[in-house]
């Protein structure tokens, strides 16, 4: 039995190898970041029923400084974390990390004091 070695991204339509450096089971497109809700427990375990678009919302690191994204399913709403290839895309990597600083919970203008300003009661 043969598997394929290669799939197509369903997001961004990119041929993508699941040769991966720095991971054994590749599970996203390293060009736009989306994935596929294919497994349910365990990596590579190909048990989800859903198999919805999972989309890149965050980036957080575990371990020893090793970049793990965080996909949440567009069809139930699961979220799973899936370790970063060497072949991702940095930049969108990057704006992923950035993104809690570019749109804050709170207007920096109301959060923090300008130092020197005068507040009057």
């Amino acid at each position: 039995m043969s598997f394929a070695r290669s799939f197509r991204c369903g997001h961004c339509g990119v041929d993508v190898s699941l040769d991966a450096p720095g991971t054994s089971h590749r599970n996203h497109c390293p060009h736009c970041l989306w994935s596929r809700h294919l497994d349910r427990n365990v990596p590579g375990d190909r048990r989800a029923g859903c198999s919805g678009a999972m989309e890149p919302i965050a980036v957080t690191v575990r371990g020893e400084r090793r970049w793990v994204l965080i996909h949440r399913c567009t069809g139930c709403g699961r979220l799973r974390l899936n370790r970063t290839a060497g072949d991702d895309n940095v930049l969108l990597l990057m704006q992923l990390a950035a993104m809690p600083l570019a749109m804050p919970p709170v207007p920096y203008a109301m959060a923090v004091p300008v130092v020197g300003e005068v507040t009057h009661s």
